[in-house]
């Protein structure tokens, strides 16, 4: 089982079932649901307004110690969203993190984190 990246830290929540995949799904549901918070905390602080929350979706990286996220979202004016965040030596207690968004093709911002706690 791989551990989080530091945004997901929070995020994640005590769940009592057995099984690493099952807690696989559980984790990369945690790390959608803090990377969306994230994005959309940072939007709003930029004044973007949305249309809907972002989509974000985990996929499978092959190992243990990289996690990639990509989400879609688009404006309230139409604007398509990207975000795409990679996480290195996230089975480690110290993650490196980085998140690149995009509205309307145009990089908005690059950042090693996301939302609440970033420095």
């Amino acid at each position: 089982m791989r551990r989080l990246p530091a945004v997901a830290m929070a995020a994640l929540l005590a769940v009592p079932m057995s099984g690493c995949k099952v807690m696989q799904r559980i984790s990369d549901g945690s790390f959608n649901n803090a990377v969306t918070d994230g994005v959309v905390a940072e939007l709003r602080d930029r004044g973007v307004r949305l249309e809907h929350r972002p989509s974000c979706k985990t996929p499978d990286s092959g190992s243990t110690s990289v996690v990639r996220v990509h989400c879609t979202a688009r404006t309230r004016a139409g604007e398509p969203i990207t975000v795409t965040g990679l996480a290195e030596a996230a089975d480690t207690a110290h993650p490196r993190e980085l998140y690149v968004v995009t509205v309307g093709g145009r990089e908005l911002f690059r950042k090693d984190c996301l939302g609440l706690g970033c420095r």
